[in-house]
């Protein structure tokens, strides 16, 4: 099994940045993938960036430039988001993919103002 903890949300003005942080715990050893996906209120939840275990990231084309994915370590990833918009508006997730299977964290909401 793995555990992710999440945190780092809240409510920022448009234009700012927030970081996020997710730390995994339990079998990390069989992580192959972390990442983040968000969910708006009344809208699927969508892909936001990954990270593989050699240091691979893919980010959509929305956050594209603006969002970033370090890590410290292997069972430690961040989303740095900057210049926020209301449409980034949404509960953030972290997610780890495994040999033994996909696991999510409990989420994070974050919130742009205008």
């Amino acid at each position: 099994q793995v555990q992710l903890a999440e945190s780092g949300g809240g409510l920022v003005q448009a234009g700012g940045s927030l970081r996020l942080s997710c730390a995994a715990a339990g079998r990390i050893d069989s992580i192959s993938i972390m990442g983040w996906f968000r969910q708006a209120p009344g809208k699927q939840r969508d892909w936001v960036t990954t990270i593989t275990n050699g240091g691979t990231t893919s980010y959509a084309d929305s956050v594209k430039a603006r969002f970033s994915i370090p890590r410290d370590s292997k069972n430690t990833v961040y989303l740095q988001m900057n210049t926020l918009k209301p449409e980034d508006t949404a509960v953030y997730y972290c997610f780890a993919q495994s040999n033994i299977g996909t696991y999510w964290g409990q989420g994070t909401q974050v919130t742009v103002s205008t």
